[in-house]
């Protein structure tokens, strides 16, 4: 076996955690699977006999290309595909944010949006440290400043995100309403009762993968509703970005994902995630396997 290939399996047994730090410093998972790939042609560039701690070396690299990302400008915040079982259960009012980093072992999206209040570098030492066990001379590393420097940054960004409001809660008990009218219509072929649910602007947005399609109109959206009827009738509520949703699945697999964007008592706007590589990225199967539980 050549070195590079003991290298390659050495870096896969790394991916794992690897992509969570960066999922988690990033909040996206298609930005951290580019983060995990940059590093990897990192190390292939590197001089591999010269890593003392292979471990280290990767967290440090993968630390710097998330905080490289986090600094550069950014689009303004749209809507991701961070999923979510569906819970009516209300939070626990006395739970403290900061806990909640340190033990979240997915970035919900309530989590998201408490760090998208701090910056890079309060983001990268408050996460490294208290998620994931990083010494504040390794983070110091990470962000080229002094252990002491980096271990106030990780105090301020947890006094931040206490005293950080908490993020406005969509209403679910209609979204419930709204989402189980929805499938009962589609797996029915009722027209009238789908047309009753969506806005006469509704626009419906599907990615597959290879392609991509545009619906727009309550009218189409209704018909294209009714021809996935199949689907409706094996689909389960989900949140997707805190948006309502639905995940469709079939022989025991998700093949697409739904996000419902309502407005008042009507549906303005559908989202359609049906790509199966970046669904098997978002690890859907186990989020609805463990709500179903």
């Amino acid at each position: 076996m050549t070195d590079r290939r003991i290298l390659a399996r050495r870096f896969e047994t790394e991916r794992p955690r690897l992509r969570a730090i960066a999922t988690q410093l990033l909040g996206s998972g298609a930005d951290a699977d580019d983060a995990v790939q940059e590093r990897w042609l990192r190390l292939e560039r590197a001089d591999a006999a010269g890593i003392e701690n292979l471990e280290a070396w990767l967290t440090t690299v993968v630390s710097r290309i998330s905080l490289d990302q986090l600094r550069a400008p950014r689009r303004k915040r749209e809507h991701s595909w961070q999923v979510e079982p569906w819970r009516d259960e209300p939070v626990a009012a006395e739970a403290d944010p900061a806990d909640l980093v340190a033990q979240s072992d997915q970035v919900s999206v309530a989590l998201l949006v408490l760090l998208e209040t701090l910056s890079p570098a309060e983001r990268i030492a408050l996460v490294l440290h208290d998620v994931f066990g990083q010494s504040f001379d390794e983070i110091a590393d990470v962000l080229d400043r002094s252990p002491e420097a980096a271990r106030q940054l990780a105090s301020r960004a947890r006094r931040r995100v206490r005293g950080a409001e908490e993020p406005a809660r969509p209403d679910r008990e209609r979204g419930r309403r709204i989402v189980t009218a929805w499938l009962a219509a589609a797996q029915d072929g009722n027209i009238g009762a789908l047309l009753e649910l969506l806005d006469d602007g509704a626009v419906l947005r599907a990615d597959y993968g290879t392609s991509t399609q545009l619906v727009e109109g309550a009218a189409s959206i209704a018909q294209q509703a009714v021809l996935s009827g199949r689907l409706a009738a094996h689909s389960t509520p989900i949140l997707i970005d805190g948006r309502p949703g639905v995940a469709a699945v079939m022989h025991g697999r998700v093949v697409s994902i739904m996000a419902f964007e309502i407005d008042g008592d009507r549906i303005t706007g559908l989202d359609v995630l049906a790509d199966p590589k970046r669904l098997d990225g978002l690890g859907i199967d186990r989020i609805v396997r463990s709500d179903d539980v």
